[in-house]
């Protein structure tokens, strides 16, 4: 069975739906208020479907299941870390964004540092959404390159090719509603992709256990014949340096989760902005919990599937596949096995959870831009309607940076040599530049002698140490065996080389 017509109607179609009813379901935006906000007025279990949408993207969709064909379960440790990460962030910073009726993260650091410390850890964001989404956008197109090798549409076209296809697409459909639609129509759409994506995801996995001869318990005894079933790993038969390394055993998992969630979910504009968009304290902070459990049966339920996926290929590795890498395997499903029209929905839920994540991440990027960099500087006597229109001025600007990130990322992942796996890729970038910023947020919370000119000297030295810690040309030019670690403790080391650095600093410019 291949790719079929009709597939590429129901995609095309489902494409046009998803703008003209997020641009329909937003209503009029009067203010940036109203645009970046929601005027404070939207639901909190909304919100919380909001930001797993955001969350997920087409990592979770194509790269989990690839986890977990390629290794075992290990990987779920880490959503313990997320609750426990959330707990923490309802608790200790959402009490003051909320009732200091706050726009963006960042204002914490300009009320406690100043405008410098702001426009540092703003813009650090910006960066960081830059590069992590632009893996993102680029994880999408993985399905559609390989609907194109195996379907034969786009014929003489390169994989680059398809990929710059599929990004462009997905790119220009969320900015309509976006640019239109403000916050509102990002969190509603967001609600509608994610039932959109988990219910394709669950028809997927259906189909494979009914081609299955021994269906779920066959599944079952060929992971546990494989050692794939393996939910916990405390490493403790590893070394010091090899503990640090790996990801997935418990106490990094657990530790490096939770303060990595810490700051993607307390400093992070993405779901901040969300958070703040509900009636009060207390909805935010049920939101923002209960979305950390919904994350772990997400997971659950993608590496489940990655289990099927391993019973229904008998094992194969993706080069007996035909495949350049594990994270094809669930499209390669998706794109062969599926009956005529399915396919064409499925890869629908594909780009569902890709707009949401682009989506979010357009949204917060004007916002971060518009309240922390441009409004202070340029446009202090603007109207309300002439902030509106800069901040879509700008949101079409993110836009076309995003996109631009993204074809980069599809350029270096399709060059010759070993690749990780995407959503470990997309998350480790994330993490780099979250501990900075965590570590900028507790240093002005937790401790009241350390002023601006501290908080810049721990922010840097937090951002330049991880330099010499993550694998890569730096790594790579010290000299014997330099310290690498697990990218889940990126954060972690992060933030306490800020906090620790900053506070040596007060304590010696004090004396």
């Amino acid at each position: 069975m291949e790719f079929s017509f009709v597939d590429y109607v129901v995609i095309f179609v489902y494409l046009v739906g998803v703008a003209y009813i997020g641009v329909r379901i937003a209503g009029q935006q009067a203010s940036t208020v109203d645009y970046f906000l929601g005027g404070h007025d939207i639901p909190w279990w909304a919100v919380l479907f909001s930001v797993v949408a955001t969350e997920t993207s087409t990592l979770t969709f194509i790269s989990v299941p690839a986890v977990a064909y390629g290794g075992n379960l290990t990987f779920l440790q880490i959503t313990l870390g997320y609750i426990l990460g959330r707990i923490i962030v309802s608790l200790l910073f959402l009490p003051s964004y909320v009732e200091g009726n706050m726009t963006t993260a960042y204002q914490f650091l300009k009320e406690r540092f100043g405008s410098a410390m702001r426009n540092a850890a703003s813009t650090t964001f910006m960066v960081t959404r830059l590069l992590a989404d632009g893996v993102r956008l680029f994880a999408t197109a993985i399905p559609l390159a390989i609907i194109m090798r195996l379907g034969g549409a786009f014929m003489g076209w390169s994989d680059f090719e398809v990929y710059l296809l599929a990004i462009a697409a997905i790119a220009v459909v969320t900015l309509i509603y976006t640019l239109i639609g403000g916050i509102k129509a990002v969190v509603w759409m967001d609600v509608m992709q994610m039932a959109v994506y988990v219910g394709g995801a669950i028809f997927a996995g259906a189909i494979m256990i009914s081609d299955l001869p021994e269906g779920i318990g066959g599944t079952l005894s060929m992971a546990a014949e494989a050692d794939k079933l393996q939910l916990f790993d405390f490493g403790f038969d590893l070394s010091f340096t090899e503990f640090i390394a790996q990801p997935y055993t418990f106490f990094t998992a657990l530790i490096g989760g939770a303060v990595f969630s810490v700051a993607s979910h307390g400093t992070d504009q993405l779901i901040v902005q969300r958070l703040l968009t509900t009636r009060n304290t207390k909805n935010s902070q049920k939101a923002l919990v209960w979305s950390g459990v919904v994350v772990a049966l997400q997971f659950g339920l993608f590496l489940f599937i990655g289990l099927l996926l391993y019973a229904f290929y008998d094992a194969q590795s993706a080069n007996e596949l035909g495949l350049a890498t594990n994270d094809e395997i669930f499209a390669k499903f998706i794109v062969e096995e599926l009956p005529i029209g399915f396919s064409g929905l499925i890869v629908a839920s594909l780009f569902a959870a890709a707009m949401s994540s682009l989506s979010s991440s357009l949204n917060s990027l004007a916002s971060s831009t518009t309240f922390d960099l441009y409004k202070p500087y340029f446009g202090r006597g603007n109207t309300q309607g002439e902030d509106l229109y800069a901040s879509r001025i700008i949101t079409v600007v993110w836009a076309i940076i995003l996109t631009g990130s993204a074809f980069f990322f599809a350029f270096l992942q399709l060059q010759e040599g070993e690749r990780p796996a995407v959503v470990e890729l997309g998350l480790g970038i994330a993490s780099y530049t979250y501990g900075g910023l965590l570590g900028a947020f507790l240093l002005g919370r937790l401790f009241t002698k350390p002023d601006k000119q501290d908080a810049m000297i721990g922010f840097f030295a937090g951002l330049i140490s991880l330099l010499f810690m993550v694998e890569g040309p730096i790594h790579n030019l010290l000299p014997g065996e330099p310290l690498a670690i697990a990218w889940p403790l990126y954060t972690l080391v992060g933030s306490l080389i800020v906090v620790v650095v900053g506070s040596l600093s007060a304590r010696i410019r004090n004396h």
